[in-house]
């Protein structure tokens, strides 16, 4: 790389350009490409792990133009975000695999949430990305964090609620997220017993 190159995000998919002294002063239109290709940034992010799923929430208001792509080990995602249409653009080699055809994501005015199937039920996911790297733009869910590892099953009604909230949540794509089993059980509770009519 010579003195004075800089890299740069390109147009999706996201390509490294490099700019520097070897572009030409007469070029008028390198500085809008340059402008446009720096306009491509990624969307902050917040994770977490659960049994069968692996959760990511894009933190971005009043997005358009959201596109979530599955792979087996790998996650893109692009949106245009607020009012000025600012462009983003992530893409995520995943720690594991995923099973893209039961993957699905649900968009609200303030993020979009993923939710990924994991390839193998059970396996604990350290981290997002296959790589170990820091990320400025990723951040643990530690709200959302648990340690399902030592739960027992009368802890995923959290989860089951989580799922009925967000199935009950308002969003553009009528998408639902996974059930868990059991959790449609209609049974008769002691609390539904008829009560006495008042006087």
């Amino acid at each position: 790389m010579g003195s004075g190159s800089v890299w740069v995000w390109g147009e999706p998919p996201a390509l490294l350009t490099r700019v520097g002294s070897e572009r030409s002063t007469t070029d008028s239109g390198g500085d809008s490409c340059i402008a446009a290709a720096l306009k491509w940034q990624p969307a902050s992010a917040k994770w977490y792990d659960r049994r069968d799923y692996v959760f990511i929430e894009f933190c971005v208001e009043d997005s358009k133009d959201v596109n979530v792509n599955f792979e087996k080990s790998k996650l893109t995602f692009s949106c245009l975000g607020g009012s000025d249409n600012f462009k983003h653009l992530n893409e995520i080699d995943l720690f594991n695999n995923i099973d893209p055809n039961e993957s699905k994501h649900k968009r609200t005015d303030r993020s979009i949430l993923c939710c990924l199937r994991k390839g193998e039920s059970g396996q604990a996911w350290p981290r997002l990305t296959k790589e170990r790297a820091k990320l400025n733009w990723l951040s643990v869910d530690f709200n959302n964090w648990k340690d399902w590892e030592d739960d027992s099953d009368e802890d995923m009604s959290n989860f089951d609620r989580f799922s009925e909230m967000m199935n009950n949540m308002g969003g553009d794509d009528d998408v639902d997220l996974p059930e868990v089993d059991g959790a449609d059980d209609d049974s008769p509770d002691s609390d539904d017993e008829k009560m006495p009519d008042l006087e």
